[in-house]
């Protein structure tokens, strides 16, 4: 995921955080809001609670790869924070959650 697409200071992060509606799963909560721009731009938050940086990065890398793969709506910014269960789902379960969660947000582009 390009710098383009990341959300990078700490201030973007609060304003999604702070301003932007939430959904939720057992593996991570969502949080959205408009961004005025072209495209859509994610931050994650896994916290040390979830263990050591080797098992918070695996978690980050596998919800970056399954963002990178969805066609979604440009202009928004995202930030996920990781629950205690994203530590132990596969790929695919996170990918399923991250769908269904991102389709309920109508976040997902059409077709």
């Amino acid at each position: 995921m390009n710098r383009e697409r990341r959300l990078t200071r700490r201030r973007e992060f609060d304003v999604v955080l702070r301003e932007g509606q939430a959904w939720s799963t057992p593996f991570f909560v969502v949080r959205a809001r408009p961004n005025g721009r072209e495209v859509t731009r994610f931050g994650f938050i896994v916290s040390r609670r979830l263990g050591k940086a080797v098992a918070r990065n695996r978690v980050k890398r596998r919800l970056r790869e399954v963002c990178r793969q969805l066609p979604l709506r440009p202009g928004w910014d995202i930030v996920i924070i990781a629950r205690e269960p994203a530590k132990t789902a596969d790929f695919w379960e996170l990918k399923r959650a991250v769908e269904e969660t991102f389709r309920r947000a109508g976040l997902l582009a059409e077709g």
